[in-house]
C-alpha cells in the first residue's frame, strides 16, 4: 500500500481538496454512497455491543438515502442481524455484513451442504482455541466466524491469533480477513471492496463514495476508480486519496454531500422565471434577478457556452450578485423607460445595470483600450455599504479559472477567452470553495463619494479607465433605445407593455449578423422537476420571421431587412436546394452541433437535464416557409418595393413549397415522433404561395398562373382533408382527432374567411378543449414525453385573433387582459404559463410570446379605431 500525500480535516473545517472531491462526486447522475460502521458512523467502542452511532453520521445517512437517484450502503464486517440492530438505519440503506458475504437476511440458506460442513468444522476449531486463549470472544456469522481480541492481555491476544493463523487459517476453502484486534475466517470467499462492486453493478452508480477507516476498508479503497472518492479516518497507510481525523469530521463530509446533492439534485431556491429582467446590446443578452444577481450571460454570442450560468446550475455555475451588506428584499426593479437598463433599488443603494457595445482605439496612440467585445457595467449608487460576489464559471462551470486582484480590478485567468473585472477603489478577497475561486468585497458608498462601477470586459484584459465619464457612457448606451422606440408607431392599447415587448424582441436581435433567437436562454422547464426542456438560444426561421413581422407592423423595417439578408445566406449555402433548409441555425447561420447534456447541472429549481444544441435541427418542418413569405409581402408592402435578395429568398422559398408540398412532416411543435401532414403545415405551405402572389401582383406587375395553381391545390387539400367529421374541427394533422391550437391558423391566415362556418366550429372545439382561465394550451395529445406543460402564451395570442375574427371582441378583450396580467413585474414574459402554481414556465423572454402580445395589442387597437 502506499502512503500518498492526503487532503484532510483540521480543526473540523474539510479540506479545500476534499471539499471539491464532494462538489464534484455530488453532481454525478447515480450516485453511490457507501461506509463502514464501526469506527465511521460509530465511534469504537470497548463493548462492541454498545457502538451506537453518531446522530450526525444518522441524519445525513437516513437524508442521502431519501434523495432520488442516491443509494446508500454499509458495509460492515459484523454480522448482518448485529448491524441492524446495532444501526436501526431505514430500510432504504442497504446493509451489507461480514465484509460482502452477507446482503440479506436469508443468505445462510444459500449456502452449499458442502460450505455449512466447512463452517461447523471452522466453529469447533475456533471454539477450542477460544477456550485456550481467556478473553478472546468469538463471533458466529452466517458464513464465517470472527475472532475478537479487544480488551485481552496482548501476549495471549498473539498466541490465539498464531493458533488461528497455523490451524483453521491454512484450511482449504477458508479466507482470512485482518481488521483491528479482529481476524475473521469465512467460508465465502468476499470482502468489502467485492462488496462494493456487486453493489456498484446492482444499483448502477455512476460514482462511489467510500469512507472506512479499518485494514478491511483498504479492500474497498482499492477497488474505487475514475470519478469515485475515498476518505480514510485516522492515521495509518491507505490507499483513499483523502482523509479525515475522526468519525465527526466524516459526518461533516457526509453533511457536505448533503448539501450540495440536494442542491444539484433539486436546485437552489429559485426565482420565479418571469421574474428575470433581460439586458441586451445587440450582442448578446443577460438574466438579472429581483435581487441585482446576473445569473445568466452567454459570451461572446447568445448561444456560445455561459460564464454565469446559476440559473440552471445554482451558484457553483458561476453569478454576480450586489446587494446591501445588510441584506433585504429591494424596494423595486425596473427598466429606465424605453432603454435596457435595469434598476434595482434598496434604501440606499441602487443598483444600475446594462451591457455597453464594445468600444475601440480612436487612434492608434489612445491607451483606452477597454473592451474588444461587450462589457457589462453594473453601477453601484447611494450611502450604504453594499456586498459584492464575483465568481465567472466559464463553459457552464465546466473551466476552474483562477481570479488575480490588481490594483484597479480582477483578471480572469484559465480561459480561452480573456477577461477582466474593472473596478478601481474595490479590495477583493479571494476564496476557494471546492475548486472554484470567487471574489468578495464589502464597499462602503459613502466612503466611495457615492458611486463605484464595476465593468465585466470580456475580450480584453485590460484594466485601463474608461475614456468617457460613466453618466455619458449610459447615456450613449440608451439613447439608440429611446430613438428607437420614438420611430415606432405604438398603439393605444398596452402601450408601454408593447413598448417593453419590441425592446425584449429588438434585444433578441443579432445586430451582427441579422438573425433573431427565439429565446434568450436554454433549459427553462416547461414543467418544473420534468425532462420537457430545451435549448432555444438559436434562430428558428419560423419564430424569427414571426418576430420580424411585429415589428415590421410597429413601423420598423431594419430587423426584418437584416433577418431576410440572413435568411438569403442561409439559402445559398444549401447549394440551390431550399427545401433542404433546416428548421434552425446558429446566430452566424450554420447548422448546429450535436444535442448534448450537461449532467453536472441541476437545472432551473432541480429540472433536468441542462441541454445544449437542439435535436430539432434534424426535423423536417415545413411550415418555415410561410412566415418567411409572409414577412417578405409585410416589408415589401411597408417599403413600397422588393430588393432583388428579396426577391431571391420568396422565389426559393416558393420552389421548395412545390417540391415537398405533399410530404408529411414534424410539425411546428417539434414532437419526436413520426411525421404527419399537419394542418399548420399545410396551411403555412398555402400561405407561402398566397404571400408570393400578394408580392408579384402589388410589386412585380405580373401574375403567375403557375403559383395560383399550386396555391389552390394546397389549399383544397389542406380543406379536404384537414377537417375531422367527428371533431367537427380542423385538427391536428390528417386523420387525426385530437385538437391543435395550431390549427387556428386556417382563418388567422385567410385560408378562411373569419364567417366561414367551418373556422367558428375550430374556434369553438379549441376553446373548450385547450383553454383554461388565462392560457391556451398547445394541445393535450400524446406527444411521446412524459410529464406536462403550461399554457402557451403564443397559442393565447391566437385564440385572441381568433375571437376578433369570428366577431367576439369581448372575449378577446377579457383574454387579452389576462394575458397581459401573468407578465413578470418588468414587463416580461416566458414560453409559457400555469394556470394553477400561477407561474411562468419555459425559456425567456420567448419571441413568441412577445410577438403575440404585440400583434393582439394591434389588432385590438385597430378595431377600436374603426
Amino acid at each position: 500500500m502506499t502512503s500518498p500525500a492526503l487532503a484532510a480535516a483540521h480543526g473540523g473545517v474539510l479540506d479545500p481538496e476534499l471539499r471539491a472531491a464532494i462538489g464534484r462526486i455530488a453532481r454525478v447522475p447515480q450516485l453511490l454512497v457507501a461506509c463502514d460502521y464501526d469506527g465511521t458512523l460509530a465511534p469504537i467502542v470497548e463493548d462492541p455491543s454498545k457502538a451506537v452511532p453518531l446522530p450526525e453520521s444518522v441524519a445525513a445517512v437516513r437524508a442521502l438515502a431519501s434523495l432520488p437517484q442516491t443509494s446508500v450502503a454499509v458495509v460492515s464486517g459484523r454480522a448482518l442481524r448485529d448491524l441492524a440492530t446495532l444501526s436501526r438505519l431505514p430500510s432504504e440503506v442497504h446493509l451489507v455484513g461480514s465484509h460482502g458475504s452477507e446482503f440479506d437476511i436469508g443468505f445462510v440458506e444459500r449456502l452449499t451442504p458442502e460450505l455449512i460442513a466447512v463452517r461447523h468444522r471452522l466453529r469447533e476449531a475456533l471454539r477450542e482455541i477460544a477456550a485456550e486463549h481467556p478473553g478472546i470472544r468469538l463471533e458466529r456469522k452466517p458464513a464465517s466466524v470472527a475472532v475478537h481480541t479487544r480488551g485481552v492481555d496482548p501476549h495471549t491476544a498473539a498466541r490465539a491469533v498464531e493458533a488461528v493463523r497455523n490451524g483453521p487459517a491454512t484450511w482449504d476453502g477458508v479466507t482470512v480477513t485482518q481488521g483491528k484486534e479482529v481476524i475473521e475466517l469465512s467460508v465465502v470467499v468476499t470482502n468489502k471492496g467485492t462488496a462494493i462492486d456487486q453493489l456498484r453493478t446492482q444499483l448502477a452508480a455512476s460514482a462511489v463514495l467510500f469512507i472506512g477507516d479499518d485494514v478491511t476498508d483498504e479492500n474497498a479503497f482499492g477497488n474505487l476508480t475514475g470519478p469515485d472518492v475515498g476518505i480514510k479516518i485516522g492515521p495509518g497507510e491507505t490507499r483513499a486519496d483523502y482523509r479525515v481525523s475522526e468519525p465527526i469530521e466524516a459526518a461533516r463530509a457526509l453533511g457536505l454531500l448533503l448539501e450540495t446533492r440536494r442542491h444539484w439534485l433539486f436546485g437552489e431556491r429559485a426565482v420565479p422565471i418571469e421574474r428575470h429582467s433581460m439586458l441586451a446590446n445587440g450582442r448578446t443578452v443577460a438574466l438579472v434577478t429581483p435581487e441585482a444577481k446576473i445569473t445568466w450571460l452567454c459570451h461572446p454570442k447568445p448561444d456560445s457556452a455561459a460564464i454565469f450560468a446559476d440559473l440552471v446550475g445554482g451558484s457553483p455555475a458561476g453569478h454576480f450578485t450586489v446587494g446591501p451588506e445588510r441584506g433585504g428584499i429591494p424596494l423595486g426593479q425596473r427598466y429606465r423607460s424605453n432603454t435596457m437598463t435595469v434598476e434595482t433599488r434598496w434604501s440606499g443603494l441602487t443598483v444600475t445595470d446594462w451591457l455597453d457595445l464594445p468600444v475601440r482605439q480612436t487612434t492608434p496612440d489612445d491607451p483606452a483600450v477597454v473592451s474588444g467585445d461587450s462589457t457589462l457595467v453594473r453601477v453601484l449608487s447611494g450611502t450604504g455599504r453594499a456586498r459584492v460576489e464575483f465568481a465567472p464559471r466559464p463553459e457552464f462551470g465546466q473551466v476552474a479559472v483562477q481570479l488575480q486582484p490588481l490594483d484597479d480590478g480582477l483578471l480572469v485567468l484559465g480561459s480561452n477567452e480573456p477577461v477582466a473585472l474593472h473596478s478601481p477603489g474595490v479590495e477583493w478577497e479571494v476564496t476557494n470553495d471546492a475548486g472554484y475561486e470567487t471574489a468578495k468585497a464589502v464597499v462602503d458608498l459613502s466612503a466611495a463619494g457615492g458611486q463605484v462601477v464595476l465593468e465585466l470586459r470580456f475580450g480584453t484584459q485590460s484594466l485601463e479607465p474608461h475614456r468617457l465619464p460613466v453618466h455619458e457612457r449610459q447615456a450613449a448606451a440608451e439613447q439608440p433605445w429611446k430613438d428607437w422606440v420614438a420611430s415606432l408607431r405604438l398603439p393605444a392599447t398596452a402601450r408601454d407593455l408593447v413598448a417593453r415587448s419590441a425592446l425584449t424582441l429588438r434585444g433578441l436581435c443579432h445586430e451582427p449578423t441579422g438573425s433573431i433567437l427565439a429565446a434568450a436562454t436554454t433549459s427553462l422547464p416547461e414543467e418544473l422537476g420534468g425532462v420537457r426542456n430545451w435549448d432555444y438560444r438559436y434562430c428558428w426561421l419560423r419564430d424569427a420571421a414571426m418576430t420580424a413581422r411585429a415589428l415590421v407592423d410597429l413601423g420598423s423595417t431594419e430587423e426584418a431587412e437584416g433577418l431576410l439578408r440572413w435568411i438569403d445566406g442561409v439559402v445559398e449555402r444549401t447549394g440551390g436546394h431550399p427545401e433542404r433548409l433546416h428548421p434552425l441555425y446558429t446566430v452566424d447561420g450554420f447548422e448546429l452541433g450535436a444535442e448534448a447534456v450537461i449532467d453536472t447541472l441541476p437545472g432551473y429549481a432541480g429540472s433536468r437535464p441542462v441541454r445544449v444544441g437542439n435535436l430539432a435541427n434534424h426535423q423536417l418542418q415545413l411550415d418555415v416557409f410561410g412566415p418567411v413569405a409572409d414577412l417578405i409581402a409585410a416589408v415589401a408592402d411597408a417599403r413600397g418595393s422588393i430588393r432583388d435578395d428579396e426577391w431571391r429568398v420568396l422565389e426559393n422559398m416558393v420552389e421548395a413549397v412545390r417540391r415537398r408540398w405533399h410530404e408529411p412532416d414534424h410539425g411546428i411543435w417539434e414532437a419526436r415522433l413520426p411525421p404527419r401532414h399537419h394542418v399548420f403545415s399545410k396551411v403555412m405551405l398555402w400561405m407561402t404561395v398566397d404571400r408570393a402572389l400578394h408580392v408579384v401582383r402589388r410589386h412585380g406587375g405580373e401574375d403567375r398562373p403557375e403559383w395560383v395553381e399550386l396555391r389552390d391545390r394546397i389549399a383544397s387539400n389542406v380543406l379536404e382533408h384537414g377537417w375531422h367529421p367527428e371533431a367537427e374541427a380542423y385538427s391536428v394533422a390528417y386523420g387525426y382527432e385530437e385538437m391543435d391550437a395550431s390549427s387556428l391558423w386556417i382563418g388567422i391566415s385567410g385560408l378562411l374567411a373569419g364567417d366561414d362556418p367551418r373556422f367558428l366550429s375550430t374556434v369553438l372545439k379549441i376553446e373548450a378543449e385547450l383553454r383554461s382561465g388565462p392560457v391556451v394550451y398547445r394541445y393535450h395529445w400524446d406527444d411521446g414525453l412524459p410529464g406536462r406543460e403550461g399554457g402557451f402564451h403564443i397559442c393565447t395570442s391566437w385564440l385572441i385573433e381568433a375571437y376578433l375574427r369570428t366577431g367576439r371582441r369581448s372575449d378577446a378583450e377579457e383574454l387579452f387582459t389576462q394575458m397581459v396580467d401573468t407578465a413578470g413585474p418588468t414587463g416580461l414574459l416566458p414560453e409559457q404559463y400555469d394556470p394553477l402554481a400561477e407561474r411562468g414556465l419555459g425559456n425567456h423572454p420567448q419571441a413568441y410570446s412577445h410577438l403575440g402580445l404585440i400583434r393582439c395589442a394591434l389588432l385590438l387597437d385597430n378595431m377600436l379605431k374603426q
